[in-house]
């Protein structure tokens, strides 16, 4: 009779997409800070259609440590946070904490998160004490996160820094939502009955780069600010209204003049300028309303947001590993 093992109290849940150069730097830090935890603890990596040997690198540390390991298999590259939410799907601790597989957040710092998590918080994000990136990604992150706090009332300080811990009641309500683009950290935000925020050591990545352009930034915000919150469409008809009436006043202007001074070619050039301007605004308008019609455009054709292509983990009940090596192969589609 097999006999199911003893739930964890802590899943760390990992993306990885291409980061074959830094997994053992990661192996050799992470499993020793959570050892010294004195808890049952899961650590679930997630491929995210890896084109590296970053797959191989984690079934061989399965092999190793399949009493703690698991690991999910993409068919594909579906992004960062859907590789997440993947996670948080097969998760089973109590207390669940996100980290990035660069080591920017040393996993000597998950400690801090618990501590916070067992005073009574369901949510609890991070701030890094000094930042390691460049200048003009500290300048772009820190304005889009005061953009971003005030249109969405999400009030994230450090939306970039992935180290995170959620509650069970919190993971349980993000996994019964749907949305195809979100932005995770945010989502689980909304269903937080007692969130904070604490300082961590940040670092430099242990190898390779950032797997974030300029383009995926811009992307991801937008996921951001359209999927919580109306305040950009609200925004911008107001804005429309301003300029109706400002465009009326210049048109009644413009007559006044042309009946008391007469025709001036000069005012066509003012002219060209003016209507430059309302197009240009028009032209953003529509591109905005795009955003909204493209995401409920995704969401209504209700496509699988990804695919899993197999699960590496230890059988219930089994002392050894399977001839297949423990590989659960399955295709499923969420």
């Amino acid at each position: 009779m097999n006999v199911l093992p003893m739930k964890p109290e802590l899943s760390i849940v990992i993306p990885i997409y291409n980061e074959e150069a830094g997994l053992a730097a990661l192996f050799a830090r992470l499993y020793p800070a959570l050892d010294k935890l004195g808890l049952k603890y899961e650590i679930i990596f997630v491929n995210d259609g890896s084109g590296d040997s970053s797959v191989a690198i984690l079934a061989e540390q399965f092999r190793v440590r399949p009493d703690v390991t698991r690991v999910v298999l993409f068919n594909g590259n579906y992004g960062q946070h859907m590789a997440i939410l993947a996670g948080f799907e097969v998760t089973r601790g109590d207390i669940i904490v996100t980290l990035d597989a660069d080591l920017q957040n040393p996993p000597e710092e998950i400690h801090k998160l618990i501590d916070a998590m067992r005073a009574g918080h369901d949510y609890v994000g991070s701030i890094r004490r000094k930042r390691r990136d460049s200048a003009w990604r500290t300048l772009a992150s820190k304005t889009m996160n005061r953009l971003r706090g005030r249109i969405t009332n999400i009030h994230i300080t450090d939306q970039g820094n992935m180290l995170r811990a959620y509650g069970r009641n919190v993971i349980d309500l993000v996994n019964q939502c749907g949305e195809v683009n979100t932005f995770v950290p945010a989502l689980a935000y909304t269903f937080a009955r007692k969130p904070t925020e604490i300082v961590v050591e940040h670092e430099e990545r242990a190898a390779g780069q950032s797997k974030y352009s300029l383009y995926s930034l811009i992307r991801l915000n937008f996921d951001l600010v359209t999927g919580f919150s109306l305040v950009p469409l609200q925004m911008f008809s107001m804005l429309g209204m301003a300029l109706s009436i400002l465009s009326g006043l210049l048109v009644l202007m413009l007559l006044v003049r042309r009946f008391f001074l007469g025709a001036e070619a000069e005012g066509v050039f003012t002219l060209f300028a003016v209507a430059f301007f309302f197009m240009g605004v028009i032209l953003f308008g529509i591109g905005l309303l795009g955003e909204y019609v493209g995401r409920i455009f995704q969401q209504v054709r209700s496509r699988p947001r990804y695919v899993v292509q197999a699960i590496l983990q230890h059988a219930p009940g089994q002392d050894e590993l399977s001839q297949d090596g423990g590989f659960k192969k399955r295709e499923v589609a969420r």
